[in-house]
């Protein structure tokens, strides 16, 4: 069993323990909190990885743990008593405050088993800068994977950003579908569903609109891989005095490699639900996992997917973004996702340089 699976467990069982009699802040934070902590990864111990009573100005009220890397904070954690209510805007408000001075994007407000993590940079108002809410005694599947965003491999790789985005845009879009089937702003569907009917008035349409339940379903992601999205095409600029057609840049694993920016055969790899994926780059550009060569990283992505979660129905691989599931080395040797290779790659890219799509 993974080490913060078999943590979550023994704190699972604690909290079930002490639900009837209650935890005050000191011993939630021994018995629940610094137990996952160390389970993703950060030191307790070592005081210029978790500062414990971090003052962000000295004359105000320290935050319960500020997690450090390279001894500036990343991560903010305020802790509560277990069982305490969550729900008082207070208690995120102040350390949103704290990290507003502090310049920290990410912070989480915990009672040892109610996890809430805030993107505190985010331009809404509060109640939307939650990211995501999770409770350990639920046994959700969810728990462990948003509570592995935290992890201080994961934050370095920045993996809980691309999540927070998907996050972040699918509730536009919710916002913007279901305010089409409002009673005051139904025309564009109810003009679309006439175009595509015979023989019904506006408001035949309107009034079955009403009669209509709509359920607008976005599966929350587990894991960067799961969101499948497309590379923005990068125009170049116009040619002929403006008046020429666009033209794109779009890349392939190929173009890296003619770039310098890769080199083949070199290795790529993931962990991945506890288990450590591994993959190869091949002279050509295609992928290798487990002895199959695919075209893209995402095709050879969603094969060490379906080696872990097993295949969709019709043996359809699992959809994956390649180029934000696979790391691999740069040229300094840091361990990056494939996908800020490719934005270098863009970066020096120039007028009239195109090539195939990679995804």
């Amino acid at each position: 069993m993974p080490p913060l699976a078999k943590t979550l467990q023994d704190v699972r069982r604690r909290i079930s323990q002490s639900a009837k009699r209650g935890l005050n802040e000191q011993n939630t934070k021994a018995t629940l909190i610094e137990p996952v902590l160390r389970a993703l990864g950060w030191d307790t111990e070592d005081v210029d990885e978790v500062a414990r009573e971090y003052h962000v100005k000295r004359r105000e009220k320290p935050v319960d743990y500020g997690l450090l890397e390279m001894r500036t904070p990343r991560l903010f954690v305020e802790a509560k008593g277990l069982g305490q209510n969550l729900d008082d805007r207070k208690w995120a408000g102040q350390i949103m405050g704290y990290a507003a001075v502090a310049g920290v994007e990410w912070i989480v407000l915990t009672d040892g088993n109610d996890y809430r993590i805030y993107n505190a940079h985010a331009p809404v108002h509060v109640d939307e800068k939650l990211f995501r809410r999770v409770c350990i005694d639920s046994e959700d599947p969810l728990v462990e994977a948003t509570l592995e965003l935290l992890a201080r491999d994961r934050m370095k790789e920045n993996r809980i950003e691309i999540l927070w985005r998907a996050h972040f845009v699918d509730r536009q879009v919710r916002s913007a579908l279901e305010q089409i089937f409002t009673t005051d702003d139904d025309m564009l569907v109810v003009n679309y569903v006439a175009s595509r009917v015979k023989n019904l008035t506006a408001e035949e349409i309107r009034a079955s609109l009403h009669r209509c339940n709509v359920t607008l379903d976005f599966p929350v992601p587990k894991d960067v891989g799961e969101i499948v999205v497309e590379k923005p095409k990068r125009a170049q600029k116009r040619k002929n005095g403006g008046k020429g057609q666009h033209t794109f840049i779009d890349v392939t694993i190929a173009d890296l490699i003619g770039a310098g920016l890769l080199h083949a055969p070199s290795e790529l790899e993931r962990e991945y639900k506890g288990k450590f994926l591994k993959a190869r780059i091949e002279k050509d550009g295609r992928v290798t996992f487990d002895l199959d060569t695919h075209n893209s990283p995402s095709l050879a992505g969603g094969a060490a997917r379906a080696s872990v979660i097993g295949r969709k129905a019709g043996g359809k691989l699992p959809a994956t973004n390649g180029w934000t599931f696979w790391l691999t080395k740069d040229e300094s040797g840091k361990l990056v996702m494939l996908d800020e290779l490719r934005d270098k790659y863009l970066a020096r890219s120039v007028e009239g340089k195109s090539g195939s799509v990679g995804a």
